[in-house]
């Protein structure tokens, strides 16, 4: 088996594609065993966020051809739309490159760390959905290893920087007394949760926290002294809202410009900003043609975000160094894995060869055929099928001067180490 990975993200494709080919949190179950009943996937894992979209799988076959033709289809996606964005990485580059994904090398914010707590909710989801086995299970594990290596033996964690604080320090921007502003935070998910935090180490005056259901709003509105509402209440808390900060897994947009354009009469147009973190989008582009609102997506906030990454340089080599090792010792364990997985073929094809020739010398014993004939029989067309299909292999070898074959031959049989009597080289080993 072979690790595969299929993917799209922020440094491929721009947000309106890569909402395109994102998946629905409640789907994926089904998603998953979509993808597994797909030849030759044997094991998927599929890992979506705003930021990326990416299929982890396990294959004795290429499946890239497979793999872009259903994820075309299943997004119903011209194929030439998906050219230049997708990358395909496959064996210790797949690997390499989940790891990186996992200790926050290859996210929009370098270090931040929601991404792994991302990749571990995608690893439980296949988990419950039965599409991981052996292969992807040692891979994601040793990839969460490798994540906390990182997160203690370096400084990518230090000073948190995420696309929420990222948005929240725009704001800071544009609105130099924090604590005069009301802010609208639309979910109640993690991302949504971190906004919150930091919105409150800035000082905001007040926070709205709107949700599809009152109960998990109320958790998080609780926690940091919010008021919560349900997603219908928006457009009567929304002109009170001058930053309003969007990320939730509706696949259908929750702010039109209708609605924004009738808060801003209400506030008479008092500047507002928002950010929509979401993929697909929580907030029509179309808004952004309203005057004194400004609205950004996660693309926009790249240039504050540069900021902060400078810092973390110096951790990032460092944590690409224990990566490397991380991938270093997974392959060298996978190929130690296949190396048992082969010895084990071996013994067995050699076993079920003697229990067959074994079954024919006990029925001529059984017929009364002298014993030690049976034994020389037995021992002769034994050793003449266990040797046929290696001898064969040789011949060709040899015809075709793969002489590194002849090599690994005489080492792997000991044959240099003492000199084999010429009466074990009779015609009868050969002639089968």
């Amino acid at each position: 088996m072979g690790i595969w990975t299929l993917g799209i993200n922020h440094k491929t494709a721009p947000v309106a594609v890569r909402e395109r080919v994102s998946f629905d949190p409640a789907s994926m179950p089904v998603v998953l065993n979509e993808v597994q009943a797909l030849d030759p996937v044997a094991e998927v894992v599929i890992l979506s966020t705003c930021n990326r979209t990416e299929i982890y799988c396990s294959s004795d076959q290429l499946p890239e051809q497979t793999l872009v033709d259903w994820l075309s289809q299943h997004h119903q996606i011209d194929r030439q739309q998906l050219n230049g964005a997708l990358y395909y990485l496959q064996e210790d580059k797949a690997v390499q490159h989940a790891m990186r994904v996992a200790s926050g090398l290859d996210s929009l914010v370098l270090g931040e760390p929601q991404i792994l707590g991302q990749m571990k909710s995608a690893y439980a989801v296949a988990q419950e959905a039965g599409t991981v086995g052996a292969e992807l299970g040692r891979l994601f594990r040793q990839t969460f290893a490798i994540a906390k290596r990182v997160r203690t033996n370096t400084a990518i964690g230090e000073n948190p920087v995420s696309v929420a604080f990222a948005a929240v320090r725009m704001a800071q921007h544009i609105f130099a007394d924090m604590q005069q502003s009301t802010a609208l935070l639309i979910g109640a998910g993690e991302t949504i949760e971190l906004v919150a935090r930091h919105l409150k180490q800035a000082g905001v005056g007040s926070i709205i926290v709107a949700n599809r259901t009152l109960a998990r709003a109320q958790h998080l509105a609780q926690e940091f002294h919010a008021e919560a509402v349900l997603l219908e209440d928006i457009p009567e808390v929304l002109p009170r809202a001058d930053i309003v900060i969007s990320s939730t897994a509706s696949p259908l947009p929750i702010l039109g410009k209708g609605m924004v354009e009738k808060a801003q009469k209400k506030r008479r147009h008092k500047p507002m900003f928002m950010v929509d973190i979401a993929v697909p989008r929580d907030i029509e582009a179309e808004v952004a043609e309203l005057s004194d609102v400004y609205l950004y997506t996660v693309d926009d906030l790249r240039s504050i975000i540069e900021e902060n990454v400078r810092s973390r340089e110096d951790a990032a080599r460092q944590a690409e160094e224990l990566i490397l090792a991380g991938v270093d010792h997974f392959m060298r364990e996978l190929k130690a894995l296949d190396a048992v997985r082969t010895v084990t073929d071996l013994r067995a094809s050699v076993d079920a060869l003697r229990e067959e020739q074994l079954q024919k010398a006990l029925k001529q014993l059984q017929a009364g055929t002298d014993p030690e004939k049976v034994l020389r029989y037995f021992a002769h067309t034994f050793s003449n099928k266990v040797l046929h299909a290696p001898t064969t292999s040789l011949r060709r070898a040899g015809s075709e001067s793969r002489l590194e074959v002849l090599d690994w031959t005489r080492e792997l049989f000991n044959l240099n180490s003492h000199r084999i009597p010429d009466a074990a080289t009779d015609d009868d080993s050969a002639s089968s």
